[in-house]
């Protein structure tokens, strides 16, 4: 959990504050020079459809409904702050999340160092070391790879032997930590393409995983060499060290088709893996790596 700036604890203050003040003076002017029970037969001047709007003072009970909501308002500021400022009661819900969470780590850490003393692969074999690390798998990687980690378009599929940065249990564990930064810059190297280069491009990265595109597969192979190979290789089979993908196993990220394969080449991509590190800890990213280096293993 994030802890507000103090710029934003001074923001919702003064908006808080400001919004209390603002209405007791609009009360105030309002009711200036008036009589809670005087009435009169003087209007407002606005009419609408022939009825009269009379300059009558507030209900009453109206003017104490907003008084009474301007104290509360005072009365819950002091018991529970504002801002930066916990209250006279010294209580915030930040505050009990972290007592909570301190809770919780006590309980379960035990369990934790214990799960610590075995291998990422040895975890990859425990019935109860893949049932913890599946609940850490829905509650924070599930929203973007899925419940059943086959991925979407844009995030990768976890249960296939096609891995970006390499499927070995240092290199998951590492993913996991540090996140992963992956670019496909617009055109490749040397810039935008037009849209006949692009359409050869994709004809030979088509040709790579034996289909065949619209375009000229043999100028595309040059300007591949030229723009495509300094990432994926001369051969079209990716790099791990970079992430760049294989493109001859006919596994796509972003999808194979010839429109959406000229669409990356026009547009490039940019992908982000959060480094779940400080979120998680080294512990939940230990059991967390084995669960998901078994989920490529029956491949």
């Amino acid at each position: 959990m994030t802890e507000l700036t103090t710029f934003w604890h001074l923001w919702v203050s003064a908006i808080v504050i400001g919004s209390m003040i603002a209405c007791g003076i609009l009360l105030t002017l309002t009711l200036k020079g008036q009589k809670y029970n005087e009435e009169t037969d003087q209007t407002t001047g606005h009419s609408f459809d022939g009825i009269d709007e009379l300059d009558n003072p507030m209900p009453k009970w109206w003017l104490w409904f907003f008084w009474s909501t301007i104290i509360f308002g005072v009365l819950y500021i002091g018991v529970y702050g504002i801002g930066g400022w916990t209250g006279f009661s010294d209580w915030s819900s930040h505050g009990q999340w972290e007592r909570e969470m301190a809770k919780a780590e006590e309980k379960y850490q035990p369990y934790y160092d214990k799960l610590n003393t075995m291998s990422v692969e040895e975890l990859a074999t425990d019935k109860d070391a893949l049932a913890t690390g599946q609940r850490l798998f829905a509650s924070n990687c599930a929203v973007c790879h899925g419940s059943t980690a086959t991925g979407a378009l844009g995030f990768p599929n976890l249960t296939d032997s096609d891995w970006l940065y390499g499927g070995s249990s240092d290199a998951i564990k590492q993913t996991i930590t540090n996140g992963r930064t992956g670019i496909m810059p617009v055109g490749g190297l040397g810039g935008e393409k037009t849209a006949s280069e692009r359409s050869d491009i994709a004809a030979h990265v088509l040709s790579l995983s034996g289909r065949v595109g619209a375009g000229d597969a043999a100028k595309g192979k040059a300007l591949f060499a030229s723009s495509c190979a300094a990432c994926h290789g001369g051969d079209g089979k990716g790099n791990q060290l970079m992430g760049a993908p294989n493109l001859t196993d006919n596994i796509w990220l972003y999808g194979g088709s010839e429109k959406q394969i000229e669409f990356t080449i026009q547009h490039g991509r940019g992908g982000v893996m959060p480094a779940w590190n400080e979120i998680l800890g080294e512990d939940k990213i230990h059991v967390l790596s084995g669960y998901v280096y078994s989920l490529s293993q029956n491949q």
